[in-house]
């Protein structure tokens, strides 16, 4: 669950709530039938997307060795649950704790930047028509989190 939410449950144990952090709550509340609706179509909809991508991937890359292709379909597929399940709780730390840090490291080990670019996009393009854009908003900040790691761009070099 998002820092928030979770931080107004533990202060929910010591007083009641304030009307700003009702309304909060509310919002993560009345806007989680949505997110279980993204989340259960994903879901239901990963083989068929994944395997779209995979073919227009190999289509697209087609000088690359299967082995590298395979590897980052493997990442593609725990970013998209990652970040899945970032939307559904609304935790943005989710996809930096899980996913971004491993990510940065397997994409610099095994040089896939150039496949994995290819295949972000890919992936983008499929779920555009999957979900109306009310829906892959609810995504958008989880992948955009992720996107940077997982096509080899380096994190901003801290001051």
């Amino acid at each position: 669950m998002s820092k928030t939410i979770t931080e107004l449950f533990n202060e929910a144990e010591n007083r009641y709530l304030q009307p700003e952090e009702l309304q909060a709550l509310s919002g993560y509340v009345d806007s989680l039938p949505v997110r279980l609706d993204v989340y259960k179509r994903l879901r239901d909809q990963e083989a068929p997307l994944m395997q779209k991508v995979a073919d227009q991937l190999q289509g697209s890359l087609p000088q690359e060795p299967v082995s590298n292709i395979e590897r980052s379909l493997k990442q593609a597929l725990l970013l998209l649950r990652t970040c899945a399940m970032a939307m559904l709780l609304d935790d943005e730390a989710l996809v930096e704790e899980k996913l971004v840090t491993w990510t940065r490291k397997m994409v610099q080990a095994y040089g896939t930047q150039q496949i994995n670019r290819v295949l972000y996009r890919l992936l983008q393009e499929n779920l555009q028509t999957l979900f109306v854009a009310s829906d892959l908003a609810l995504l958008e900040r989880p992948m955009t989190q992720a996107e940077s790691a997982f096509i080899g761009e380096q994190p901003p070099a801290s001051s």
